[in-house]
């Protein structure tokens, strides 16, 4: 399946493959971006409300960082290095394949950002299933180290942000408890 994708994605457009390329990291920038919305919404909301927002960020850091782990532990080969012409460069020998870190990304930060705001998941989920399929259509990774990554991502960012959300709701309640003795 790799190989029938790859080579498919070799006869399609070079505008195309720019897209790939550039459009997996453009899109963490709009999550990124989301986020900075998430928050503007919840400043005034309940205080479990604004901590879920600060909390989803930590949860994806969390489950990049299981991600690595896994990395580690499986050091899985690229796909790329098997002489297989790919439209991205393939990352270098020690960067390895299993889960994909991109997907884990992208997955964590939309199954966030619903915890946080509940009507973007029709924008969000779709936009990382795109960003997380892209890494195969460049040449960069396995189907099943974007699935895996996808999984790993949507599971553990939110449960991480969620397990936080108990200690940075009190915080946010003494921050704004503070503020309104000062203003």
């Amino acid at each position: 399946m790799y190989r029938d994708i790859v080579d498919f994605a070799l006869t399609t457009p070079a505008w195309l493959h720019t897209l790939a390329e550039v459009g997996t990291d453009a899109g963490l920038f709009i999550f990124a971006a989301l986020f900075v919305v998430c928050w503007w919404r919840a400043r005034h909301a309940p205080p479990r409300d604004l901590a879920i927002a600060i909390a989803g960020p930590a949860g994806i850091v969390g489950a990049y960082v299981i991600s690595e782990v896994i990395k580690l532990i499986i050091r899985e080969d690229r796909p790329c290095r098997g002489g297989v012409q790919t439209i991205a460069v393939c990352p270098p020998a020690a960067d390895w394949s299993f889960p994909s870190n991109h997907s884990v990304i992208a997955a964590g930060a939309a199954g966030t950002l619903m915890l946080a705001w509940r009507a973007l998941g029709w924008v969000v989920v779709p936009l990382a299933a795109v960003m997380a399929s892209s890494r195969v259509f460049v040449g960069v990774h396995y189907p099943h180290d974007v699935l895996a990554g996808f999984v790993l991502g949507l599971t553990l960012a939110p449960l991480l942000a969620l397990l936080m959300v108990g200690a940075v709701t009190p915080v946010v309640r003494l921050v704004r408890g503070r503020l309104t003795a000062i203003g």
